[in-house]
């Protein structure tokens, strides 16, 4: 035996499953969030490493730290890392689920983050490929390469499924529309 439903308010609809190639995407850009977290954490567990740019850091702006300092100011900044990370993976799988959802807007989010992180990472290759990343002393580690590349390669791969011709109508039919007849102007 069904509740009736409150007062004044219809019972909600079903949600629409959502096609497959757009339900692909969702998971797509929930793994480039998880392939990007683990990029990462590769870089927030070389702890030698953070420890020597607040040190160089230190140097250009005059500053001395004893190693107690430095050490909790590196601890802290792993803590700080570690929170924007994951809080990172939390926004793009909401948006990824409002995507499957059939909501155009975050589809359009998702959309400009993966196509800025397309163009850094192609930026990125190319620099190191021409040898211009050497030349302008920027030092990027193979680990990190592999992992932005697979990062673009998922993130290219969302951005296509979600425009398919086959599934723009999906985007298009879950407009939400009021269920109530619109009002006219006087009142009618």
């Amino acid at each position: 035996m069904s509740r009736p439903s409150p007062v004044g308010r219809r019972p909600a609809r079903p949600k629409p499953t959502p096609p497959k190639l757009v339900d692909l995407a969702r998971w797509l850009w929930i793994g480039s969030a998880l392939v990007g977290l683990g990029r990462f954490l590769f870089q927030l567990a070389d702890r030698g490493m953070l420890i020597d740019m607040l040190r160089e850091d230190q140097q250009r702006n005059g500053v001395t730290m004893s190693q107690d300092e430095v050490d909790a100011a590196v601890s802290g900044g792993i803590l700080m890392g570690l929170l924007m990370g994951a809080l990172l993976v939390l926004v793009y799988a909401v948006l990824a689920n409002r995507v499957a959802g059939g909501r155009n807007w975050a589809r359009i989010v998702l959309t400009v983050f993966g196509a800025v992180g397309i163009v850094v990472g192609v930026t990125r290759l190319i620099l190191v490929a021409s040898g211009l990343a050497a030349a302008m002393k920027l030092q990027v580690a193979t680990p990190d390469l592999v992992f932005g590349t697979i990062t673009m390669v998922l993130d290219a791969a969302a951005i296509v499924l979600m425009y398919l011709p086959s599934v723009s109508g999906y985007f298009r039919s879950q407009r939400s529309v009021a269920d109530k007849t619109p009002r006219v102007a006087n009142g009618l």
